[in-house]
C-alpha cells in the first residue's frame, strides 16, 4: 500500500508576522461570535478570550526576542496590541463591526473586483475581423494597377456609389504620416543639410537621414557619425559617400537597443571639399533622444505580487508632485497617460471626495522589466476645490536607468500640463 508524504508549508510561514497579524483578527472574529452563541455562559467565554489572549501575547513576545531572524514589524505589532484591547475591554460596537460589517465590505470588495474582471475580460475580448456572411473578394478578378498592386474592387465600388454609401476621403492626417516624425537636424543655412525619421522598432532604431548638399561644392569622403549615450549601441557605421553639388542622398543605420532608458543619439556629417586644401570641415547636428514610452507597455499584477516587488526592487526614485491640475482623479489619469503605466487601484476604491488619495501603478517593458509607481497626493485646502494639489510619486524598478527615466517623463508631464494651463 503507497504511502503518503505530507508536506506542510509551516516554514513559509516562519518569520513572516504578517500572518500573524491576520491570525488576531480571525481569533478576534471568532471571540465575538463565540461571545454571541454563549452571552448566559460568561465564565466560558472569559476563559476563551484568556487562551487568545495568551496566544497572541506569546506572539509578540516571539517577534521582540532574538530567536527571530526577523523581528516583528511596527505595523504588525499594532495590529495585534489593537485585536488585544479589544478583546480585554470587550467594547459591544465591535461585535457588529467584526460580525456584519466585514463581511459587508467583503462582499463589495468582491463585487468591485468582479466589475473589474469583468471589464479586463470584455475589453481584452477578440472582436472578429471578418463576418460570416461576408463577401470572398478573389484578387484575380480585380483591378490591377500599373505596378501591378491589387486595386479597389469596382463591383463593390460602384455599388456602394449607386447606394449613397461610399465611404467619403478622409483628410490627410499630417500627424499619423512618416513626415510627423521627421526631425531636422541641420539649419537651412548650412552646406549640409540633414534630417532623419526615426523608425523604432521593438530591439532596434532605425535612423533614415536625408542629406542634402546645398553648396556648388562636389563633397568628398561624406561620412554620418554617430555616437550614443545610454544603452544604445551603434550595430554599423555608415559607409562615406560622394555627393555632386545641390544633390542629395539618404543613409541609413541601425541602433539596438538593450534596456528602457531614455537615450541620446550625437551626430555629425563631416567631408572634405574637392580642390580644397582647407581641413576636413563638419556640421554638427541636433541631438536625437529616444522616448521611453516606446518600450514601456501597461502591466498588470495582484496586491501580493506589487508588495513582493516593491519590497525587491532597489531603485527608487521619488518625485514631488508640482502641476496645474485641481482634481485628484483627473491627476491620477493625467500620470496613467502619460507614463503608459496601469492604474491597478480600482475605481470602487477611488470613489469620493475626501481630499486625499493614493494608488499604485505598474508597467512593463519589452525586455522583461518591471516598474511601479506609488501616488500619494492631497488637496492643500480640502474645503477649496482650487486648491493646488501636494504629494509625492514614488518609482521603483530593478534598474536605476528605468526609474530615472520614468521620474523624468512624469517631471515633463507636469512642466507641460502646467505650460498648457497657463496658455489656456
Amino acid at each position: 500500500m503507497p504511502r503518503y508524504k505530507y508536506k506542510s508549508n509551516e516554514p513559509n510561514f516562519l518569520g513572516n508576522f504578517f500572518y500573524a497579524s491576520t491570525l488576531s483578527l480571525v481569533l478576534t472574529k471568532l471571540f465575538y461570535r463565540y461571545s454571541q452563541l454563549n452571552e448566559a455562559l460568561a465564565t466560558k467565554v472569559h476563559h476563551f478570550g484568556g487562551e487568545i489572549l495568551f496566544l497572541l501575547s506569546s506572539i509578540i513576545r516571539l517577534g521582540k526576542s532574538s530567536i527571530v531572524k526577523a523581528q516583528i514589524t511596527e505595523d504588525d505589532l499594532d495590529r495585534i496590541s489593537a485585536t488585544i484591547r479589544l478583546i480585554v475591554e470587550n467594547w459591544p460596537e465591535a461585535t457588529e463591526v467584526f460580525l456584519n460589517q466585514c463581511r459587508i465590505s467583503l462582499d463589495l470588495m468582491l463585487e468591485a473586483k468582479g466589475d473589474s474582471d469583468r471589464h479586463e475580460v470584455v475589453k481584452e475580448k477578440k472582436t472578429a475581423r471578418i463576418q460570416p456572411d461576408d463577401p470572398i473578394h478573389y484578387t484575380q478578378l480585380a483591378t490591377r494597377v500599373g505596378d501591378g498592386s491589387v486595386g479597389d474592387n469596382l463591383f463593390d465600388l460602384s455599388l456602394s456609389q449607386a447606394l449613397g454609401t461610399a465611404p467619403k476621403a478622409t483628410k490627410y492626417d499630417f500627424a499619423s504620416s512618416k513626415l510627423g516624425k521627421v526631425i531636422q537636424l541641420s539649419g537651412f543655412s548650412d552646406p549640409v543639410y540633414a534630417e532623419a525619421y526615426v523608425n523604432v522598432n521593438q530591439y532596434d532604431i532605425v535612423l533614415d537621414v536625408l542629406v542634402v548638399n546645398q553648396s556648388s561644392d562636389t563633397l568628398q569622403n561624406l561620412s554620418l557619425e554617430l555616437s550614443t549615450v545610454g544603452d544604445l549601441k551603434l550595430v554599423d557605421k555608415p559607409t562615406p559617400l560622394t555627393l555632386a553639388p545641390h544633390d542629395f542622398t539618404n543613409i541609413k543605420a541601425t541602433v539596438k537597443v538593450t534596456s528602457t532608458e531614455n537615450g541620446i543619439i550625437f551626430s555629425t556629417i563631416a567631408y572634405d571639399v574637392r580642390g580644397s586644401t582647407s581641413d576636413r570641415l563638419c556640421v554638427y547636428l541636433q541631438d536625437i533622444r529616444i522616448d521611453i514610452m516606446d518600450y514601456i507597455v501597461p502591466g498588470t499584477c495582484t496586491d501580493t505580487e506589487f508588495r513582493s516587488m516593491w519590497i525587491e526592487f532597489e531603485w527608487e526614485n521619488k518625485v514631488t508632485v508640482s502641476t496645474q491640475i485641481t482634481n485628484l482623479r483627473q491627476f491620477m489619469s493625467h500620470i496613467a497617460e502619460s507614463t503608459n503605466m496601469k492604474l491597478l487601484t480600482t475605481d470602487a476604491a477611488l470613489e469620493g471626495e475626501c481630499g486625499f488619495l493614493a494608488a499604485n501603478f505598474c508597467a512593463h517593458s519589452i525586455f522583461g522589466e518591471d516598474a511601479l509607481a506609488n501616488v500619494s497626493v492631497e488637496k492643500g485646502d480640502p474645503a477649496d476645490p482650487n486648491s493646488p494639489i501636494i504629494g509625492h510619486i514614488r518609482i521603483r524598478a530593478k534598474s536605476q536607468g528605468m526609474a530615472l527615466s520614468l521620474g523624468d517623463k512624469i517631471n515633463a508631464a507636469q512642466r507641460e500640463k502646467s505650460k498648457n494651463a497657463i496658455g489656456a
